[in-house]
Formats: C-alpha cells, sequence, structure tokens
C-alpha cells in the first residue's frame, strides 16, 4: 500500500493574527480560496479567510505552517509511505507514541513567529497545543471497495486509529469504525480522539484533511476559552468571598466591568472562529465536520465554555447588583450627614 502519514501540531499563539501583515512580513503569496471540495458542495462553502501556508524545511518530511486568522498555528509534517497492513500498523502506533513531535513543531514555528511578531494581536506567552495523526491509504485502482477494506481489514484500521499495535476486542473495533463516513463507494474516514484513517486519492483527501485539521483547531480554541474562564472566574469567586462590606461593594464595578469585557471577547472571537467556514445542515462535508468534531471533543468543551460564559454573566449581573445597592447606601448616608449639617447648622442659627 502506498499513502501518507500526516502529523498535525496545533498552538494557539495569539487572540488573532493579522494575515495580510503575517504575508507581508514573511514574502508569502496570496492563496486562492481552498479547499476544492471533491464531494458536491456549494460555491459558497469555502473557508471565509484561507491560511496563510508557508513551507518549511525539514531533513526527512515535507512540513508547512498554516496561520489561521484566529490565532492558531498549525504545523503539518507529512512521511509518505509504502506498506503492508502490519507494518502501517506499527509505524501508526510509533508515530501516534512520539514525544518528540511538538517540540520538534514548537522549534519550527519559534523562529518563524519572531520575524512576523508585529502581525500578532495579543501574543500569549505559553502557547496551548493539540496534536493528531492523519494515515491515508490510497487506492489502488477504481475498483477498491471502502467496504471490502472494511471487511478484510477493519481490526488494523482501528488499531492505527487507536494508535495499538496490539490487537483490540470485537467490541473496541465496533466502536471505532461506527465512526465512518463515505460518500463514494470507494472513499473511507474513520475518525478517533488522536487519529484518524482515510482511505482516498490524493487529491480528493485534500478537503476531508483539511476539515480534519480545522476541527482540532475549533478543539484548540475551546479548550483555551476553557482555560481563560477558569482562571478568570476563580478571581471573582475570590474577589466576592473577601467581604460584601460598602468599600468591598464599591470595588466591584471595575472587577465586574473586567469580567464582562472578557465574557464578551471569547463570545466575539468563538464567533468569529466557528463562521470561518459555513455548512449546510445536510451536506457530506457538514455531516462529516459535526462527526469528526464529535470525535475530538469539540462539543464537550464548547458546552463547558458556554455553561462559563453563563457564569459569568450571572456573576457580573451579581457584581453590578451588589454595587448599585452600595452606591445607593452610600448616597443615602451622604444625604443623611447633609440633612443633619443643615439642622445644626440651624439651631445654631436659631440660638
Amino acid at each position: 500500500m502506498r499513502g501518507l502519514i500526516r502529523q498535525l501540531v496545533l498552538f494557539d499563539v495569539a487572540d488573532e493574527i493579522r494575515l495580510d501583515q503575517l504575508r507581508a512580513e514573511l514574502g508569502i503569496a496570496e492563496p486562492t480560496r481552498t479547499p476544492a471540495f471533491s464531494k458536491p458542495a456549494p460555491d459558497y462553502v469555502r473557508f471565509e479567510r484561507p491560511p496563510v501556508v508557508q513551507p518549511l524545511l525539514v531533513d526527512s518530511f515535507e512540513a508547512r505552517a498554516k496561520y489561521y486568522d484566529y490565532g492558531v498555528v498549525s504545523i503539518e509534517m507529512d512521511q509518505p509511505f509504502a506498506l503492508d497492513w502490519p507494518e502501517l500498523v506499527e509505524r501508526s502506533a510509533g508515530v501516534l507514541s512520539d514525544a518528540s513531535v511538538e517540540q520538534r513543531a514548537r522549534d519550527l514555528l519559534k523562529g518563524r513567529l519572531a520575524k512576523a511578531d508585529g502581525a500578532l494581536v495579543k501574543p500569549y506567552g505559553n502557547w496551548l497545543s493539540e496534536d493528531y495523526v492523519i494515515v491515508t491509504v490510497f487506492p489502488e485502482g477504481p475498483e477498491d471497495s471502502a467496504t471490502e477494506l472494511i471487511s478484510r481489514h477493519g481490526r488494523e484500521i482501528a488499531e492505527i486509529v487507536r494508535g495499538e499495535n496490539r490487537p483490540l476486542s470485537e467490541g473496541e473495533v465496533k466502536e471505532i469504525l461506527a465512526a465512518s463516513a463515505s460518500y463514494y463507494p470507494n472513499d473511507l474516514l474513520v475518525v478517533g480522539w488522536s487519529a484518524a484513517f482515510v482511505f482516498d486519492s490524493a487529491a480528493a483527501a485534500g478537503p476531508t484533511l483539511q476539515l480534519l485539521e480545522y476541527a482540532n483547531a475549533q478543539l484548540l480554541e475551546f479548550r483555551h476559552y476553557d482555560e481563560l474562564l477558569t482562571g478568570v472566574l476563580g478571581g471573582v469567586y475570590r474577589s466576592i468571598d473577601r467581604g460584601t462590606g460598602m468599600w468591598r461593594r464599591w470595588g466591584l464595578a471595575g472587577e465586574a466591568e473586567r469580567l464582562n469585557t472578557i465574557r464578551l471577547d471569547v463570545i466575539e472571537i468563538a464567533e468569529r472562529m466557528e463562521t470561518s467556514i459555513k455548512f449546510l445542515s445536510d451536506m457530506f462535508y457538514a455531516r462529516m465536520y459535526r462527526l469528526t468534531a464529535a470525535r475530538v471533543g469539540v462539543p464537550d468543551y464548547r458546552n463547558l465554555v458556554d455553561q462559563k460564559l453563563r457564569t459569568a454573566g450571572e456573576l457580573y449581573e451579581l457584581m453590578v447588583d451588589r454595587f448599585e445597592r452600595g452606591r445607593g447606601f452610600f448616597l443615602e448616608v451622604v444625604v443623611v450627614i447633609i440633612l443633619l449639617i443643615e439642622i445644626v447648622f440651624l439651631f445654631r442659627g436659631k440660638g
């Protein structure tokens, strides 16, 4: 068999990347609107802002960096292969267990981002990362069938997706193969949490690989929002616990405003990221993306972020309410003091 193993390492490096400025600073040509979908799709179904793609020089394999406008950079490293099934299972397990790939990708990216620092909006000191492996097998002829492939080699495909080089149970194999999709008789996608198996020609597999990458980019962004909101809410809880006196209530105004600003920023960035590609609800690529997103965990983290955004909104209202009550109490005290002063002067004048 011939095919390609793609290692993806994605880094969340900034709130936003100004792609036009980045392209100018790195000397990268304007891209076409990609990917060109191989299965039927409406003309408008495209990435609204295609990532800036930069080829990278790596000794043993082809590599590239993809810069997305919502602050994520993906390092793609491709290794072509010509192997039989046992060798491919062994190779895939080795690739998935390779702990050095993240550091190699980080080293590839650091110097290039340093040259384009001006294009990064609010760059992060610590980069959150996400890695994924895609094993693509090219059909040897148009008569190759995805159904026959699963019946003959479903166990090996399941082992590849799990990154295992030991036989899996029948139940585990069935559970893994249940997350599969095909459009034509000779194409197949099987999605797992840390890896995916693609059976398609090199040209036709391009959009599928891009959607797998996009789903992992979404997962990375929602992980970032989850960590950000966890830290922010923790600070708010500590602030509220410090007391409810008048001066503490007065100080809640600034903290409430900062909380609401972060909450609105997260909502805006999440919406911009989610609308970077648009689908129809019943088209094949939409179903493929939903399957992929569910397997890698995007809905789970999205739900966590939504819950924390709702909590942040409720805390904002609570803090504003406490501030308003504190301000009302302060104004009442001021009015009482003014009245007392006027009464004192009134009686002194009579005396």
